[in-house]
């Protein structure tokens, strides 16, 4: 009998790990992954490069809007 459990139990595991991808590429498809992928990587690139300058911009913006 627990044998049997310990078996079920590693199975169902095994599952679980590939049933959130198959839920995604059923869910989204393989262009939507790709798409969402780029767009994290596009997205993070902005973020990294705006946010070397983003207290000047932020400053600027102030002081031109109380002027």
């Amino acid at each position: 009998m627990e044998n049997n459990k310990t078996v079920e139990d590693t199975t169902t595991a095994e599952e679980k790990k590939t049933s959130k991808w198959k839920s995604l590429v059923k869910k989204f498809g393989i262009g939507g992954i790709i798409f969402f992928t780029v767009k994290g990587i596009i997205t993070s690139t902005l973020i990294y490069f705006l946010g070397k300058n983003f207290w000047t911009v932020i400053s600027n913006y102030f002081t031109t809007l109380f002027e």
